[in-house]
């Protein structure tokens, strides 16, 4: 049969005929036309087929080959052929080799690394390197972890050399070094205000908002930290930050005094000063931020703001008038009185300090709290600190990480950027990060991944160590002595209520109780975390938050108990008497009176009875006895249980009289024994 590219052979002028044998096409051809039809059929060939063609291109049937065109033949290689073609030429030109010219020659390699993300540095395919590490005989995956070493050894087989880095290194130049001297930018003073509980911090706020945030606070107490923006009369702009004043919030009034430039240390004036007042001094002193001290409540009848100036004289806070360098200003947040001195202060305060800041740098700043919305997923509240914080920016704190989304006032208004010492909601984390930690803009997604993830195997690397060496402690102490666990799971609305929470049960117990966080989130409240509370028998504490309807559902099927709560008093006075109620009552020994057995009466029925004469104070039946032979105890705490005088049985007898004892599951009573008889009395503890 002729291929395509061969002339058309010569065609037979009779028809087919139905001879016998004929079969059923042409007839069969002379001798002479066959072999005329194979030569032409191989001078087709030869001209056809450009050299170095493909044989499996024989076959295929274009305009080009029924034309007979071999011109047009020669240009009929592929494009992906004359491509890579050219790039080898190029290859050439330039020196380099022709295989994977993308492939990096020099790797950097961290103490440890997986085999994927070495496959990435690589650029090789990482189930390459899986074959490669069988055949050296490790049975390795894809996400396990090998040490500096084996990853030598693998790019040696590549060609490739190492650089051999430290992990942590990932976390250089992601804050930076340097201090905005050169900046030329004023930039609005940070003032957290601090103080005891319920000596009007965010009353004072309010009053210079002029909103009303603290009827919206349950039971009148800052559950969480606030940020706010304030502008004065002379156009002047403050950012405040409401700090929590009950002994649970340590750790937020500790965020707040560090990331401050002023500490207003709010006082009352009928009150003093208190525990939480001087927490918040030495805090303050610790970040270093001069302290302006505002004696609220002047206005109430038994307001004594001098004696709160002569209180504060022993935690070396001199006033102005006694010739110290610390303002004191007497406002009352109610009546608004004084207000504006309050400002003033403030203002002359931030001038003293000349603060300023570059805006024009990528901004860097501080998470000062984070929650989970249901509808819009974690939101960070972030302090900027020096540059300027847009929408679309890729930024990173702690473990968590994204692309900015949306920037949120306090007001909730959109913002397109912040700048320094702005506060903002930022939207498009992956997670709720933890309050404290600072934030960056970083250059790349590549660069947030790397981080996040050292830092989160860091963490699991830290939880996993402490747990062996508490668990290890926590053996050693079980043998001592049981302890008891009360097992919680936490969700409330902000990460720093839930951080306060589970410091105050942390704290709360003692070597026999205490509390055991088993987990402890942001957000309200899923059927998954019923699910785990039900795997550790742990009630679900909910502080304002709220659970779903199928959470509810399944806790009620699980027989899950979820307590809510919107004060933290309710709720750490609610555990103290749950962890109260969970330790061994005390109990008190009440002496009654001495006995000494005599003889002992062997009877068939009952058993052994002990013949005694009373020789102090009353023997009691149903009372507790503790028998002593030589000055050792035989039996520390059994019951008197038949007690008779004679035949009869008597419920007491006393001094120098005889009776018959019988001991409740005791029958090794002998002849001198010594017999103690008292009470015990349950006396019910508490932490």
């Amino acid at each position: 049969r002729p291929t395509p590219n061969a002339p058309p052979a010569q065609a037979e002028v009779a028809r087919p005929s139905r001879a016998p044998g004929a079969g059923f096409g042409r007839p069969a051809p002379r001798e002479d036309d066959r072999d005329k039809r194979f030569s032409d059929a191989n001078a087709g060939k030869a001209v056809s087929r450009t050299r170095g063609e493909p044989k499996r291109r024989e076959g295929r049937l274009t305009i080009q080959s029924v034309a007979g065109d071999g011109d047009t033949a020669e240009r009929m290689r592929s494009l992906a052929s004359v491509r890579r073609a050219r790039e080898r030429e190029k290859e050439k030109r330039k020196g380099g080799s022709t295989d994977a010219p993308n492939r990096p020659r020099e790797v950097v390699i961290p103490d440890v690394i997986t085999v994927g993300d070495l496959a990435n540095r690589m650029a090789v395919r990482g189930v390459d390197i899986v074959k490669f590490l069988m055949r050296q005989g490790m049975m390795m995956k894809i996400n396990d972890v090998i040490d500096t070493d084996t990853a030598e050894l693998v790019a040696d087989e590549y060609g490739m050399t190492v650089k051999r880095v430290s992990e942590s290194d990932v976390e250089t130049g992601f804050l930076s070094d340097a201090v905005d001297d050169d900046a030329t930018t004023p930039r609005a003073p940070v003032v957290a205000i601090m103080g005891h509980v319920d000596h009007g911090k965010t009353s004072l706020l309010d009053a210079l908002r002029t909103t009303d945030v603290a009827a919206g606070e349950a039971g009148g107490i800052t559950q969480h930290i606030g940020a706010y923006q304030v502008r004065t009369a002379n156009g002047e702009t403050v950012t405040f930050l409401d700090t929590p004043g009950h002994a649970a919030f340590s750790a937020m009034r500790t965020r707040g005094a560090n990331v401050t430039d002023i500490v207003i240390l709010v006082v009352a004036a009928d009150d003093g000063v208190m525990p939480q007042t001087i927490e918040s001094i030495q805090h303050a002193k610790a970040a270093g931020a001069p302290i302006i001290v505002a004696i609220n409540k002047v206005d109430k009848p038994d307001a004594d703001p001098q004696k709160v100036i002569n209180e504060l004289l022993q935690y070396e806070i001199i006033g102005e008038a006694l010739g110290g360098d610390t303002q004191i200003v007497e406002v009352s947040a109610k009546a608004k009185m004084n207000l504006d001195g309050l400002i003033e202060a403030i203002l002359l305060q931030a001038e003293v300090m000349d603060l300023k800041a570059d805006p024009d740098r990528s901004a860097e700043g501080v998470v000062i709290e984070a929650k989970l919305d249901k509808g819009r997923g974690p939101v960070g509240t972030v302090l900027v600190k020096r540059g300027t914080l847009k929408r679309g920016d890729i930024v990173v704190a702690g473990s968590a990480w994204g692309k900015v989304r949306a920037l949120l006032d306090e007001r909730n208004a959109q913002l397109t950027e912040a700048g320094p010492s702005v506060p903002v909601e930022i939207l498009g984390l992956d997670e709720a990060p933890s309050p404290g930690e600072p934030f960056a803009v970083v250059e790349s997604e590549a660069r947030a991944r790397e981080l996040t993830e050292y830092r989160a195997r860091v963490k699991r690397e830290k939880a996993t160590g402490g747990n062996q060496v508490s668990l290890s402690d926590m053996m050693s102490r079980l043998g001592a002595k049981k302890i008891s666990e009360l097992p919680v799971l936490i969700k409330s609305d902000v990460q720093g209520s839930g951080e306060a929470i589970q410091g105050s049960l942390e704290k709360m117990g003692n070597d026999e109780v205490r509390a055991r966080v088993v987990y402890s989130g942001a957000g309200g409240i899923t059927e998954s975390d019923v699910t785990l509370a039900k795997s550790a028998g742990a009630p679900i504490l909910g502080f304002n938050v709220r659970a779903s309807k199928q959470a509810r559902d399944l806790a009620d099927r699980e027989g899950v108990e979820i307590r809510y709560y919107s004060i933290i008093y309710d709720l750490l006075d609610d555990m103290k008497g749950v962890l109260s109620g969970m330790l061994a009552p005390l109990q008190r020994e009440t002496f009654l009176g001495n006995a000494a057995v005599l003889q002992v009466f062997d009877i068939s029925k009952t058993g052994k009875i002990a013949g005694c004469r009373v020789s102090e104070g009353v023997v009691r039946k149903g009372a507790k006895v503790r028998i002593i032979r030589d000055d050792i105890v035989v039996l520390e705490l059994g019951t008197l249980q038949t007690l008779k005088r004679f035949k009869d049985e008597v419920n007491e007898v006393p001094s120098g009289q005889e009776c018959g004892m019988h001991f409740q599951g005791f029958q090794d009573i002998k002849v001198g024994d010594y017999i103690e008889c008292f009470t015990v009395e349950e006396i019910k503890r508490t932490l």
